[in-house]
């Protein structure tokens, strides 16, 4: 499927290298202009790629130029955020009528932001999630996707910070928009 010159498919197990790389990239220098190096450091243990939602067909990639541009996408079950590697993970699987979808793991390669790939991205997930019966998303934002989520009309519900391994605390946001 395509959009304004990107495309986009599910992403398969055999994807994990590339997102990973991708992710490393975004990590590393997206949050340069909004956390501290330690605070970089200590949030590549609460962030990452949850394979679940690979194989819960639910991960979006986004190519550009023949090239992984970006990745994402949204879960029918509790756990807020955190990758394979992230503890307090909950696979239980959320209420449509009750609760909210998550919006996950969303990550932007530096070489294609300000593109489209993270609205195309926002974009998809609430589709699916909204074709699953649910009418509100949220997500835990980092302070550099903030201003992309706002701009789709998420708004914060609260700030907290995700404790690291170490004692580095790491600042994410609570967000939320209704998807009706």
């Amino acid at each position: 499927m395509t959009g304004g010159g990107l495309t986009h498919r599910l992403a398969t197990l055999d994807d994990v290298p590339a997102i990973a790389a991708l992710m490393d990239r975004a990590i590393g220098e997206l949050q340069r202009d909004y956390l501290s190096a330690a605070e970089i450091a200590a949030s590549r243990a609460h962030m990452g790629l949850d394979s679940q939602l690979i194989r819960d067909g639910s991960y979006f990639l986004i190519i550009a130029d023949g090239q992984l541009a970006g990745c994402g996408g949204w879960s029918a079950r509790a756990t807020l955020f955190g990758g394979d590697a992230s503890g307090g993970r909950d696979p239980a699987m959320l209420d449509p009528q009750r609760d909210p979808a998550r919006i996950r793991a969303m990550y932007t390669d530096p070489a294609f932001v300000r593109r489209g790939v993270g609205r195309m991205i926002i974009g998809l997930c609430e589709a699916a999630a909204r074709a699953a019966g649910f009418r509100r998303a949220e997500m835990a934002a980092t302070l550099a996707g903030v201003p992309l989520y706002e701009a789709c009309g998420y708004t914060m519900i609260e700030p907290f910070e995700a404790q690291a391994p170490g004692g580095v605390p790491v600042p994410l946001v609570r967000m939320g928009r209704n998807l009706s």
